[in-house]
């Protein structure tokens, strides 16, 4: 399994009219997620679209704990529970500072070849910095 962690601090731009993190702004955290805990493997998203693979997203699911506002710094635990084939699944746990748990969520993306819409295997040099937490 392989975890990482990233903080992100609540804009006023994401808060709605009570002063809680708009519902919709959780999807874009989940990304965050993903390209900072990409980055930490030592494979940024970049160098996978350079190569010419995407990774839409195939499903997503939420589940909101409690609100998020204005100004806190929230920790998304980023969580891959299992090697990634053509698909990869992902796991969400964010929390405010106080450590209370304001939502969790998980996506699905598959790897796909931007030139042609098509499926493909996750490329060999993520799949080589991946590995070793699925050993």
């Amino acid at each position: 399994m392989y975890t990482h962690e990233t903080h992100i601090r609540v804009r006023y731009a994401e808060t709605d009219k009570m002063g809680f993190v708009y519902y919709g702004n959780y999807p874009a955290y989940y990304e965050v997620a993903r390209v900072e805990g990409f980055r930490a493997l030592g494979f940024p998203y970049s160098e996978m679209e350079d190569a010419g693979v995407g990774m839409p997203v195939l499903d997503l699911s939420i589940k909101y704990h409690g609100p998020a506002k204005y100004d806190d710094l929230l920790t998304i635990k980023l969580i891959i529970p299992e090697m990634p084939r053509a698909r990869m699944r992902f796991l969400y746990e964010i929390r405010n500072e106080a450590g209370d748990l304001v939502n969790t969520g998980e996506t699905i993306l598959a790897f796909m070849n931007m030139e042609t819409g098509r499926p493909v295997k996750m490329p060999e040099r993520m799949k080589e910095s991946i590995a070793p937490f699925f050993e």
